[in-house]
């Protein structure tokens, strides 16, 4: 098992369903944005934000319609714009390629801190359910904080954590849209998070 106490990496094989957008310079580099979606065994699609930077894109140019597969880390920063999500979420991909096994596939593995008490409810249908905020440092001071959400006996153990525990989960990100009622009426928005699947505690 891998021991680090962060560790952040995301495999994700999907098809990228529009053409790269530039989205930012930053260090030199210009990245681009592509949604990749991947299906979940339930036929219901994850459409996740991807950052390419131009230089992968040079190596294995994407188009849309395409299949790709990607390795990275998930990202998260601040959205000071006022528009949308505060939290905003991305895959800032590693490497890519294209894709030949017509299998779709989206896995997480993190390794960071519990950054705040999990949230413990139950659904109207009696489902327990817990959100969950990891932390995970980056290599150069930074840390991206990462929404998860577990179910059943997995949120039963989260609630019971306390803030500064050492996590080690698998599971796969996930989108969804909701409704969200504002000053000029209802607005479709969506939402990521890592549903969590297997979780164990650090050292």
């Amino acid at each position: 098992m891998n021991t680090e106490r962060n560790v952040n990496h995301i495999l994700l094989v999907g098809e990228a369903m529009e053409e790269p957008t530039f989205s930012h310079a930053s260090h030199g580099e210009d990245f681009f944005l592509v949604p990749v979606q991947s299906l979940r065994l339930s036929g219901a699609g994850d459409l996740l934000n991807v950052l390419l930077p131009r230089t992968l894109l040079e190596q294995c140019p994407v188009r849309a319609g395409e299949r790709v597969r990607l390795e990275g880390e998930v990202r998260s920063y601040n959205n000071r714009s006022g528009v949308g999500h505060k939290l905003v979420i991305t895959l800032l991909a590693r490497s890519v390629a294209w894709d030949a096994t017509g299998v779709d596939d989206n896995r997480v593995t993190l390794a960071g801190a519990l950054c705040r008490r999990a949230v413990y409810r139950r659904t109207p249908l009696g489902r327990e359910i817990a959100d969950v905020m990891l932390a995970v440092n980056r290599r150069y001071g930074r840390a991206d904080y990462l929404p998860c959400i577990a179910w059943g006996s997995i949120a039963q153990k989260c609630s019971q954590l306390e803030v500064g525990t050492l996590l080690r989960l698998g599971g796969r990100l996930q989108s969804r849209t909701y409704t969200k009622v504002t000053e000029e009426g209802p607005v479709q928005r969506t939402a990521y998070e890592v549903s969590i699947m297997t979780l164990a505690l650090g050292e």
